[in-house]
């Protein structure tokens, strides 16, 4: 199962989601709105899940890129995993206001939620281009066995 493709499939998703759920607020819509919103928190729910079991498993890996293509990377990653930790707070404060039906509070901080968590989404997806279509064989993987210490791997 190639998990980083799942997850880059997922992030996509969750991006159209997030689009189609802004334009049909935009459009008074607002079942629909509520709708898509949780559909686009349950896929990037799904989203962390597979992330977070695929690095627990696969262990760490290094980006081994040189030059451009490096300092571009970093350009993308740095902010990307950034806005994602502080976007997740904002995410279950904007859903928290929005079902106490707060609508003044609610758009305020979706203001704010909303081109995070697409920025995110959207880089995540542009990442594992970047990684695994555009710039493959720029990754090094030191696996969970390699780390373990001689005597647990006799056993």
């Amino acid at each position: 199962m190639d998990l980083p493709l799942i997850n880059a499939c997922l992030n996509m998703l969750s991006s159209v989601f997030l689009i189609s759920g802004w334009v049909t607020v935009k459009k008074n819509k607002v079942e629909a709105h509520k709708k898509l919103m949780i559909t686009a928190f349950a896929t990037s729910a799904l989203f962390l899940a597979c992330y977070l079991y695929y690095h627990f498993t696969a262990g760490h890996f290094k980006f081994t890129g040189e030059g451009t293509i490096r300092t571009i990377y970093f350009i993308i990653l740095v902010p990307h995993i950034l806005l994602a930790m502080v976007m997740v707070p904002m995410i279950l404060r904007t859903f928290y206001l929005a079902f106490k039906d707060e609508r003044e509070k609610h758009r305020k901080i979706a203001k704010v939620t909303l081109p995070i968590w697409l920025y995110v989404s959207l880089t995540g997806v542009i990442l594992y281009l970047y990684i695994y279509v555009w710039f493959p064989g720029n990754l090094s993987s030191e696996d969970k066995i390699s780390q373990q210490p001689a005597k647990e791997l006799a056993q």
